[in-house]
């Protein structure tokens, strides 16, 4: 079986694919550091945290010692009666912390944790300040793992040449006509199952294209243990910590050997007994390591140390000759422990951008990318040097790649490897998941005709399902109620650019949306179960800021990427007599926003700015055909 090729590459554009890649590599590293250089410069507390990508004014309350000897050190508010204003730095970003308006030396860390109160960062040596800010860091380790992947892959020969080719569409990709009398492990439906059969079939790349709710990562892991099944060494990694996180627990679940690696602090606290530093901390040969490395420690000490007695010539030397014999001795002992967990792992999981010099010379008969949308295309290129397959998961009409450079995005940098190559290649190169498993009919029926040709199924168990089915939840007219826009055309309430920042932000929309969070708290709807979503940080900080309920959850939809709540009210914010409506434009984005509920949906807006986007006319124009169009008058 082939399938039918359409934007095939020459060679000649093929070679320039790889040396465009570069350059966007090199322009979104300038991107980030420019806007860095501007954060930094900003030291007023309520302008410098805005961005989302700074905390200020912080005292440490806790410091313990974590694995791989990093230090996991506890930041809150010096003023203990504020929460953390809402930002951007999720458990693996890179960040730096710098004392707070004084002179010091900055140190890079990575975030270990966090609540709505504090944030954990684990770094290499402690900060000696009395106050503190931590930023968001460029990544440039990352991006050198990228660039020097697809340098390698521009010129490869053999297996990695030849996938190189069926990437770049210059040849066509095969599947094999042999039938798998496969055993399930897991309930899958008919589409993952045929899924699962295609991605086996596939002897160069294929595509599980898995829409909102449609069980992808169970149909991913099941493809994963049907592959070690067949004796295959599985390589399995998604852009985010969180998703390769979700592999690795479901992987765990299916008492397959896994192994995690990445920086510990990266790996959720109750996963890391899997992670490469968890098993080698609790491998045999660790006794005699840790003995050996404080033998040497102390021998080092003795030979700095001063003393009265006159030592013999060469005496100091040779003790820091022994001293870092033991090292080397310890180090090769540790990297057996590596090697050995290593190789009696069927499957490993990472990041795309992993470092290679923990794998050596390994190679994988299958590598698998969740989540494969939301990485740039050089992302996937660092797992695919190492493996003869290629399966790409994810859903390219929900979130791109995170580009920060505007030209490399225009340029081609914000379409991932996945969607690239179902332009390449068609859909023949892809099955599709159509049954969901969240959302209620009327709430996934507009995704499913706008994205998905129609094509989504709900499933019995949630096709009807509503919120007064809940233990908790008062019946009342309110919470029967699926799909509701409210409409706020009339009502002046213009949306309005934060002061000082560049964000917008809609007070009126924050209130009515505040009403519609106390109306399902006050019908017993636990505020755990309930997700705001608005498109620009401004309405979120104002959202945060008015918002008493600590339970309901408040964030951007980038936020809420991969997650679902009982109940979600979305603030669409934009209001103005120009009908302008900005990145409410990008209607993948939006797709996320509109499917992360379950049995209820609030769609609050400006009918009379929105209604000249035919995407949003056709959304209002399908929730007043299934009774759920009402007017803000109506709602006072």
């Amino acid at each position: 079986m082939s399938s039918r090729r359409r934007n095939k590459f020459t060679p000649a554009e093929s070679e320039k694919h790889f040396v465009n890649m570069a350059e966007w590599i090199a322009m979104e590293s300038k991107a980030e550091i420019l806007r860095m250089e501007e954060r930094r410069k900003i030291q007023n507390t309520s302008d410098a945290e805005k961005s989302g990508e700074t905390i200020l004014d912080l005292v440490v309350t806790d410091h313990v010692h974590g694995l791989g000897g990093h230090q996991l050190v506890t930041f809150m508010r010096r003023n203990e009666t504020l929460s953390m204003p809402w930002h951007r730095l999720r458990v693996g970003s890179p960040v730096v912390v710098s004392p707070y308006r004084e002179p010091g030396k900055s140190e890079s860390g990575v975030v270990s944790r966090k609540k709505h109160d504090s944030i954990q960062v684990a770094l290499d040596r402690w900060p000696n300040a009395d106050r503190y800010r931590i930023d968001l860091s460029a990544d440039e380790v990352t991006r050198q793992r990228q660039l020097a992947a697809i340098m390698t892959a521009k010129d490869a020969r053999g297996r990695l040449g030849a996938l190189r080719s069926v990437m770049m569409g210059e040849k066509i990709p095969c599947f094999s006509d042999r039938k798998f009398d496969l055993h399930f492990h897991t309930d899958l439906n008919d589409s993952q199952k045929l899924a699962v059969e295609f991605a086996l079939s596939a002897e160069d790349v294929a595509i599980i294209h898995g829409p909102p709710g449609t069980g992808k990562t169970t149909t991913v892991v099941e493809l994963i243990v049907q592959a070690i099944g067949r004796d295959d060494k599985v390589l399995a990694c998604a852009p985010s910590n969180t998703a390769v996180d979700n592999l690795l627990e479901r992987l765990i679940d299916a008492r397959q050997r896994v192994v995690r690696i990445g920086h510990p602090a990266r790996v959720a606290e109750r996963l890391r007994d899997y992670s490469l530093d968890g098993l080698v901390d609790q491998h045999d040969n660790m006794p005699v390591i840790k003995d050996m490395m404080r033998e040497a420690d102390a021998i080092f000490r003795k030979s700095e140390k001063w003393t009265r007695a006159k030592r013999e010539r060469g005496e100091r030397q040779e003790m820091k000759r022994e001293a870092k014999r033991l090292q080397a001795d310890a180090r090769m002992l540790e990297r057996q422990a590596i090697n050995s967990i290593l190789d009696q792992a069927d499957v490993i999981c990472a990041t795309t951008t992993f470092n290679p010099d923990l794998l050596g010379d390994r190679r994988f008969d299958l590598a698998v990318v969740d989540e494969a949308c939301q990485s740039t295309e050089p992302g996937c290129w660092v797992p695919l040097l190492r493996a003869d397959r290629l399966i790409l998961a994810g859903d390219h009409q929900q979130l791109p790649p995170t580009v920060l450079s505007t030209e490399a995005g225009r340029q081609g940098f914000a379409k991932s490897l996945m969607e690239r190559q179902l332009e390449v290649h068609g859909d023949q190169i892809s099955r599709m998941l159509n049954v969901q498993y969240r959302m209620h009919r009327d709430i996934m029926t507009f995704s499913s005709d706008q994205f998905y040709h129609g094509g989504l199924i709900a499933h019995r168990t949630v096709v009807e399902h509503t919120l007064p089915e809940l233990e908790s939840v008062i019946p009342n007219e309110f919470t029967e109620k699926i799909v509701t826009f409210v409409d706020t055309a009339g009502a002046g309430w213009d949306e309005e650019l934060e002061p000082n920042g560049l964000s917008k932000r809609n007070p009126q929309e924050a209130e009515c949306v505040l009403k519609k969070v106390q109306l399902l708290l006050d019908s017993g709807l636990p505020g755990e179960d309930i997700a705001v979503i608005a498109p620009y940080a401004a309405q979120v900080r104002l959202l945060r800021d008015q918002c008493r309920h600590r339970g309901v959850e408040i964030d951007t939809v980038d936020g809420f990427q991969g997650r679902e709540k009982e109940a979600v009210v979305i603030t669409l914010v934009r209001s103005n007599n120009k009908n302008e409506i900005g990145f409410l434009a990008d209607r993948r984005r939006m797709n996320v926003a509109l499917t992360r509920a379950r049995r209820r949906l609030i769609v609050i807006g400006d009918s009379a700015t929105l209604g000249g986007d035919e995407f949003y006319r056709s959304f209002i124009d399908y929730v007043e055909s299934v009774g759920g169009y009402s007017t803000v008058w109506q709602e006072l």
